[in-house]
């Protein structure tokens, strides 16, 4: 029996081209050609379930545009008909318009602000679902994930790309929308009012639109070289400083200087480019407005001088050229920002897509009462499509009993581990817990069950007393205390400046290693599991610090199923049984006692520990 998932195709996943992070060198993000389909169906995704409040918007912003062009043409009719109507004494006619106008223009702020308001709504829940959907699904993937996909590339994914796409609802979607929606019922409306303006103003759109793909294609490809840029300065800088003992030790500081220099430079460089080109797509358009409100004027103005045009119309046509080409130059400038959201959608998209490669069981068995036998039922296993690391290894460990692991480095002994609690699945064979396949256990059963220790004990920010309890949520202070003085830590975490409650910084970074080690082990004992597991899990104790481990891990492993894998063979003399792994087989397998008189690998290992000792 085999579990085996299917993965993405390579280009789709984070590391081909389409997946790409933006902390990368050579992060560039898609083009849109490639990159909007799936961008656009995870935008549609998490658009679906407040539609409504999207239709409501886009309604809002009609309305607010009607408001606005409405303005020119009231204008008009104040010159035209108004002004005439008060010299011959009527002031009503210039009241009504003047009036108007003034409804128009609060009309027009109230409903800009309204769809403000309202598009800030419709982007925040669109923010909260997607920030909760990445998450989630992050949190579902396997290990094999998380150790190809690094922490910078999900932190980015958190972080600069769902602000990249805040960016695009909070104010590009509306942004686009509004100068859409503006230029067509500027448009529309100066054809109407006096067709010979409205097709001046048509002839002036071709200049306009070809400037504006010009900025467009030179634009995204300054986008990426800037981009590219600013990766690899993040880059330099994050490797120094993370590197800054190597480099003081290797008086480095020069040399890293001049590399960071000239990144930085290339960065400016490309910075330069980008805001000439914006200049140069600005003053274009500046240009194109003024001649046509020119040509406007000058076409206007000859009707009005010949009696074929209302100097009122003319004054709207200039009012309405002039507004023409304001949301041009908006969504001209907006471009770069909605390049920036199409490769945040691309990356995140691609997150999303990933497919977990040890799913959760589609029948789950439960295991309330777990014993603890474990039997490896002729498994093989390889990491991802690489090669074969266990061979058909058939292990059968009784509920209650002690197994050591030893072999030299890259043997397996982890690997073994890690498919115990389930961070991988096997490629044939099976991994079977009290009998059952751990791929049918219930999920929640199996972290109860088996609880594994590793070489980094990771330490959460917050109290000492919450990280220990997180082996039990929900544990009582006298219940963590006594987990703490089962592994020998109790004197140390009383002896801190607020005792258990004292917090410890990311990482715990507050204790050292080996601190770090025992309150991971009161973890574990406090989580009170059938199977636990221990990978090098002693590695960062000192030799005393070890010897004060060594009773609290006797009363931990005491009465329950363990699978130690250690370099070191103080802790393995105390197993019940030991196996000698090397290239993925088991080649020993038998007492600590029984394995030395025989004289083999596990002899020579002995040997040499028992010479390190004198």
């Amino acid at each position: 029996m085999t579990a085996t998932a299917q993965r993405p195709p390579s280009g789709s996943g984070p590391g081909g081209p389409a997946g790409r992070g933006g902390d990368e060198p050579d992060a560039e993000g898609p083009g849109l050609a490639e990159g909007s389909r799936p961008s656009l169906r995870l935008l549609a995704s998490v658009l679906r379930p407040v539609r409504g409040r999207a239709l409501a918007t886009a309604a809002l912003v009609v309305l607010s545009q009607v408001a606005v062009v409405a303005g020119p043409l009231l204008v008009a009719a104040g010159i035209d008909r108004g002004l005439p109507a008060l010299r011959d004494g009527d002031p009503v006619p210039l009241a009504l318009v003047g009036g108007g106008y003034v409804l128009a223009a609060v009309a027009a702020g109230v409903l800009s602000a309204a769809v403000v308001r309202a598009s800030a709504r419709v982007s925040q829940a669109v923010l909260l679902d997607m920030r909760a959907r990445v998450f989630r699904h992050t949190q579902r993937l396997d290990l094999e994930f998380h150790e190809r996909y690094t922490s910078g590339r999900i932190i980015s994914r958190q972080t600069s790309d769902l602000d990249a796409v805040r960016e695009l609802l909070d104010g590009g979607v509306t942004t686009l929308a509004t100068g859409a929606v503006q230029m067509l019922l500027t448009g529309v409306s100066l054809v109407v009012l006096d067709l010979p303006s409205g097709l001046v103003l048509l002839v002036a759109v071709a200049p306009g639109v070809v400037l504006t793909r010009w900025f467009q294609r030179r634009s995204q490809a300054q986008y990426r070289r800037t981009r590219t840029a600013s990766a690899r300065v993040i880059v330099s800088f994050v490797e120094t400083m993370t590197g800054m003992r190597a480099v003081q030790a290797f008086r480095r500081e020069a040399a890293s200087a001049r590399t960071y220099g000239a990144l930085t430079e290339d960065y400016r460089q490309a910075t330069a480019d980008s805001l000439r080109t914006n200049g140069t797509f600005d003053m274009g358009l500046t240009l194109i407005g003024n001649v046509t409100v020119a040509a406007v004027l000058l076409v206007g103005g000859l009707r009005v001088l010949d009696g074929d045009l209302a100097v009122g119309v003319l004054v709207a046509a200039v009012l309405y050229a002039r507004r023409f080409f304001a949301p041009l130059r908006d969504v001209g400038m907006f471009y770069n920002s909605f390049q920036s959201a199409v490769a945040a959608l691309e990356k995140l998209a691609s997150l999303l897509a990933e497919v977990p490669t040890v799913p959760d069981p589609a029948r789950p068995q439960r295991l309330e009462h777990v014993r603890g036998e474990i039997r490896f039922d002729h498994v093989s296993f390889g990491y991802g499509d690489g090669p074969t690391v266990l061979h058909d290894v058939d292990l059968h460990v009784p509920a209650g009993q002690t197994l050591a692991l030893v072999g030299p480095t890259g043997a397996g002994k982890s690997t073994v581990a890690k498919l115990l609690a389930r961070f991988y699945d096997v490629r044939t064979g099976a991994v079977r817990l009290d009998g059952v396949d751990l791929r049918d256990v219930a999920p929640h059963d199996l972290r109860h069950g088996v609880v594994m220790v590793t070489q980094e004990a990771y330490l959460f920010s917050g109290s000492v007393a919450d990280n220990i309890a997180i082996g039990r949520p929900g544990a009582s202070r006298p219940d963590i205390e006594a987990a703490a003085r089962a592994v020998g830590v109790h004197d140390l975490v009383a002896g801190l400046p607020r005792g258990y409650d004292t917090d410890v910084d990311s990482r715990g970074v507050r204790l050292s290693a080996g601190q770090r080690q025992l309150v991971s082990f009161a973890r574990a004992f406090l989580a009170d599991p059938a199977v636990l597991v221990l990978d090098e899990a002693t590695s960062s104790l000192d030799v005393p610090g070890e010897q004060v481990v060594q009773e609290g891990l006797e009363r931990l492993l005491r009465g329950r199923t363990a699978v130690i894998i250690a370099h070191r063979l103080s802790t393995v003399m105390n197993a019940d049984r030991v196996l000698v792994v090397e290239d993925g087989r088991v080649v020993e397998d038998g007492s600590p006692a029984a394995l030395v008189g025989q004289g083999g690998r596990f002899a020579g290992l002995h040997a040499d520990w028992q010479a390190s000792l004198r």
